[in-house]
């Protein structure tokens, strides 16, 4: 039925609904068996990259950890991205200026910057092989009426707060991409690529070669407070006590994690990958090999790969991921690539998958406590990067070395109407249409 469904995108065998990165990484196989353990100093619910970091700083400082996984490490979002490992904010860095004032606009901007090094810093000490890449991004005006704004934010981000943003007019794009369905670009040199199949697997191991002891299919059924921050732990492989706890789950349909439900909104991220290409092709294509987001709302994402694939992904459909919405989504992602790149016409689909992008209402990272609970959640888009740096940070946070986590803005309100089920997508899609046809 899977392979089918993505199968549907050209009509040819040989299509799988297996995300690429997941499928071409040797799989994690040091999960510890048996129970859990009745006692540990630390208990980390999720065991994708939030959660990995965090079991990987907690125990290097010594720490009993836990992690508990109802499925399989780095296999949700973790491993099912678009591989980019970006600085820069999602939001226009002046918006976010005349809403939360210059300095801390400048501060959030920094760590999205300190989020990537984080990133590299742990690939060179742990030596995880995947293919990590300072390459730089482009952000990419999808309209001629978008060059003008793309130009005055390379001014104001150049004085402000990022030095090496440069914005590029259409003749020096069409050098960076050979497309021409785009009128100018933002480079943002600080940006990476890596294969997160195998930054995830790399991540895990060493997480349990620190001493961390990763549980999967250890579905959490239950919290318990026993008071202040130590919780009981009830899972499907058995209870834990613990003397602090982190969520690190993003937005889980099940489970007793109502009140992060209720403040994030599951939406479908959907991505394709080609056959290798040519070399020379492919070369031509992204000649140095660049991140790539258009400035739509509802926009694309693309980049090449080692093995010479273009990876091409996007909000194709207001939908989660699921079968027939994989392989309508595929179809939609296969037109948009083919008239970004005509040369890719005849070009074959290898996979074609979905995933989940925990959105917050002000698509902003989310770390603090509640209710005794640590958590790190929220990353709407940023989690390749931000997700393994907030993981770290919060373990400082929950062994009492650190307390100044700038994404912990204190009150977190419930979005209006939000107990779970996305209900309002199709009318969030249907409005950012509107919006992209007359912006």
């Amino acid at each position: 039925m899977l392979g089918f469904g993505c199968g549907m995108v050209t009509g040819k065998a040989g299509m799988t609904s297996h995300s690429y990165w997941i499928n071409t990484a040797t799989a994690f196989d040091g999960g510890a068996a048996g129970p859990v353990p009745s006692r540990a100093d630390a208990v980390v619910i999720g065991g994708g990259y939030t959660g990995l970091a965090a079991a990987r700083a907690l125990a290097l400082e010594g720490a009993r950890v836990v992690v508990l996984e109802g499925a399989r490490v780095a296999q949700a979002a973790s491993g099912r991205n678009g591989g980019q490992c970006n600085n820069g904010l999602a939001q226009d860095f002046g918006g976010m200026v005349a809403a939360y004032g210059l300095e801390r606009a400048r501060a959030f901007y920094r760590d999205f910057d300190d989020a990537v090094t984080t990133v590299e810093t742990i690939v060179r000490d742990e030596a995880i092989d995947c293919d990590f890449l300072r390459g730089g991004k482009l952000k990419l005006a999808a309209k001629p009426e978008h060059v003008a704004k793309l130009e005055a934010s390379a001014k104001f981000l150049r004085r402000e707060v990022d030095s090496d943003v440069a914005f590029l007019d259409v003749a020096a794009t069409r050098r960076e991409v050979a497309s021409d369905s785009f009128h100018g670009a933002l480079l943002f040199r600080r940006s990476a690529s890596m294969h997160v199949g195998r930054f995830g697997a790399g991540l895990a191991e060493a997480a349990a070669r620190r001493g961390a002891l990763l549980f999967e299919h250890a579905f959490v059924t239950r919290l318990e407070r026993l008071g202040g921050t130590r919780y009981r732990v009830t899972s499907t492989r058995g209870v834990v006590e613990a003397d602090r706890v982190l969520i690190a789950t993003g937005a889980s349909e099940k489970g007793p994690f109502g009140w992060f439900r209720r403040r994030i909104v599951p939406i479908g991220s959907f991505i394709v990958a080609t056959e290798p290409l040519p070399a020379d092709l492919r070369q031509a294509l992204l000649p140095e090999a660049r991140t790539c987001t258009t400035t739509r709302l509802i926009g694309n994402f693309f980049r090449t790969t080692p093995d010479n694939r273009l990876i091409f992904g996007g909000r194709a459909r207001f939908a989660l991921p699921g079968p027939r919405d994989d392989a309508k989504s595929g179809i939609v992602l296969r037109r948009s690539m083919i008239g970004m790149f005509p040369a890719l016409a005849q070009t074959r689909i290898d996979y074609c998958w979905g995933g989940v992008v925990d959105m917050s209402a002000d698509r902003l990272p989310h770390a603090g406590q509640h209710d005794g609970l640590f958590f790190a959640t929220g990353f709407s888009g940023h989690g390749t990067q931000m997700s393994v740096h907030l993981g770290s940070a919060m373990a400082g946070v929950m062994l009492g070395m650190r307390s100044d986590i700038l994404w912990d803005q204190g009150a977190w309100p419930a979005i209006a109407g939000h107990y779970g089920k996305p209900w309002f997508l199709p009318a969030v899609g249907a409005w950012y249409r509107i919006k992209d046809a007359i912006s």
